[in-house]
């Protein structure tokens, strides 16, 4: 399936989930990016009806509840819309790393393209007058964000286009200019990183995304490089940072029976009335804080302050995008 199709699929996905009313074919051709097309030319609308038909089949053929009705008896043509309660998912209880898997895919949602687009089709639907319902998306919409580089540099590396950009390292105060093919970007031990040739040492490199000093440049045509075939990004950046030394110590209150996967990689386990008391050792405090904070309620943090305040602000930031969430 292309990309584009694929975001179309999820941008109609939302619009019918959000909706508490049947949508036509034309609110849904006026509401939802990919269906544009000029209803009075006979030719554009037909195709827009195959493309629609196919999607609707696409859709249920993967399991989605696709429901068709009216809103009253006296409308003639009928409407599209997606039961929220037969779409939703039962609770899923996940391990650490498989809840960091489903965050790595939030990621990736909010940064491409297709967090903007939903958001303007609801838009429409309320200046159309369609009443939207602002919690039945609030499962597939992402809290968490990426470094504002990673967008340029995954669309750079789509289209196979040179980048620059200002980085700076720990060593030295002021960013210079690099000159990257970039091959693609991965996540690794919490940071993103940015893989490709650089052009002017003329040999594989790698940054982190969160070293990336102003804005990343597309320069030259698009498909003006061909990555190597079967290079692992991943395998690079690991050889490139090095083993990770865990020289830091936290202790954090687990709930009892909760946070199994921290249990695992307690140095130390003190029962106590309110909890366990759990030491941890940590390489990276900033690292640390966001693996801290998918435990959610089940796990408080005692000690270092420093961890503990990096925690108490990520839960700060994701209390305030649902508040806007809801309120959109």
């Amino acid at each position: 399936m292309s990309r584009t199709r694929t975001e179309r699929l999820v941008n109609l996905v939302i619009c019918l989930l959000s909706t508490r009313r049947f949508l036509t074919a034309a609110q849904i051709a006026a509401t939802v990016p990919g269906y544009e097309h000029d209803p009075d030319d006979p030719r554009d609308h037909e195709a827009f009806q195959r493309k629609f038909e196919r999607d609707k089949a696409e859709l249920r053929e993967l399991g989605v509840p696709l429901s068709t009705g009216t809103a009253s008896a006296f409308d003639v043509e009928p409407g599209y819309r997606i039961d929220a309660r037969e779409y939703a998912l039962p609770d899923i209880p996940l391990e650490p790393d498989e809840a960091a898997a489903v965050g790595i895919a939030a990621r990736l949602w909010r940064h491409a393209g297709l967090a903007a687009a939903a958001s303007s089709g609801l838009a429409k639907l309320r200046a159309a007058g369609i009443d939207v319902d602002p919690q039945a998306t609030l499962g597939v919409e992402p809290v968490v964000t990426v470094d504002p580089a990673f967008a340029p540099l995954t669309a750079a590396a789509r289209d196979r286009r040179a980048v620059t950009f200002a980085y700076r390292v720990p060593e030295k105060d002021a960013p210079s200019t690099r000159r990257l093919q970039p091959w693609g970007a991965v996540c690794w031990r919490g940071r993103w990183y940015v893989v490709g040739h650089d052009l002017d040492r003329e040999a594989t490199r790698c940054f982190r995304l969160s070293r990336i000093v102003g804005a990343v440049k597309a320069t030259g045509k698009p498909g003006a490089f061909e990555p190597p075939t079967g290079v692992d990004l991943i395998s690079h950046v690991a050889r490139w940072s090095g083993p990770l030394e865990h020289n830091g110590r936290a202790t954090v209150l687990a709930r009892p029976g909760r946070a199994a996967g921290l249990r695992r990689w307690a140095k130390e386990t003190v029962p106590g009335p309110d909890g366990d008391r759990l030491v941890l050792a940590y390489a990276d405090a900033e690292g640390f804080a966001g693996h801290l904070v998918g435990y959610g309620a089940d796990v408080r943090v005692i000690d270092p302050p420093e961890v503990r305040e990096m925690v108490i602000q990520r839960l700060k930031e994701i209390a305030t995008r649902h508040e806007v969430a809801a309120r959109l």
